[in-house]
């Protein structure tokens, strides 16, 4: 099983549950020094690092062939990358602008596309964490929210194609979690949020998801 963001405020809590129940597991982010020092601390059979910039062509193709020469083919990935930013429309920055679509919509979309022969192999899953904004616009996160509504419009096209391939693509939508996204933006200052859900929590039901052979987990799931 691959798992991207797998350092992350949601990614370490997931890898170790995956980890926890036996899951043979390849991480990826973009910091080696984190990746190792998750890997270390979950026991088990030794996981696979690998550390990369899925933002940059080529990288979702090297992860995904270091995932599949490790484990010996791959039945599941578990995408929990991300980024977040707030503006309001009309102000964004040309940058900011291209580095939320690479990468909540681009990166992931490249990484099931070179996942994709290798899950059709083994009739396996993808589960993509996109967000609670891609199921309505919030005033200040224009942006954001389209990048994020991009990436579940896709999972859910793809989903319906794929299902005869045996291919499984969730689309997870989780509400605010305290993952500390929110705090490290690309653009902008996040407005005052309510308190988020526990990232332990939201950790817990995908990896239910995945058992349980869900095919969606809107927000009102969590």
């Amino acid at each position: 099983m691959l798992v991207t963001g797998s350092t992350g405020g949601l990614g370490r809590p997931t890898a170790t549950r995956l980890a926890a129940a036996g899951a043979r597991l390849a991480l990826t982010a973009r910091d080696q020094g984190r990746l190792d020092e998750l890997a270390g601390g979950l026991g088990g059979e030794p996981a696979l690092t690998v550390a990369a910039d899925l933002t940059l062509p080529g990288q979702p193709d090297a992860v995904v062939s270091a995932a599949v020469e490790h484990l010996g083919g791959l039945d599941a990935v578990v995408h929990l990358a991300g980024a977040s930013g707030f503006a309001a429309a009309g102000t964004e920055d040309d940058d900011a602008l291209d580095e939320l679509l690479l990468v909540d919509y681009l990166a992931p979309v490249r990484l099931l596309r070179a996942a994709l022969p290798a899950l059709r192999e083994s009739r396996g899953t993808a589960l993509v964490v996109t967000a609670v904004l891609a199921e309505g616009p919030v005033a200040g996160m224009a942006a954001y929210g389209a990048a994020k509504a991009a990436l579940s419009s896709y999972v859910g096209a793809a989903a319906k194609e794929l299902r005869r391939d045996g291919v499984r693509l969730v689309d997870a939508r989780p509400p605010h979690t305290e993952t500390g996204l929110a705090g490290r933006p690309l653009t902008g200052s996040a407005p005052r949020l309510p308190k988020g859900k526990d990232p332990d929590d939201v950790a817990a039901r995908l990896v239910a998801a995945l058992v349980d052979d869900e095919r969606e987990v809107p927000s009102s799931a969590f």
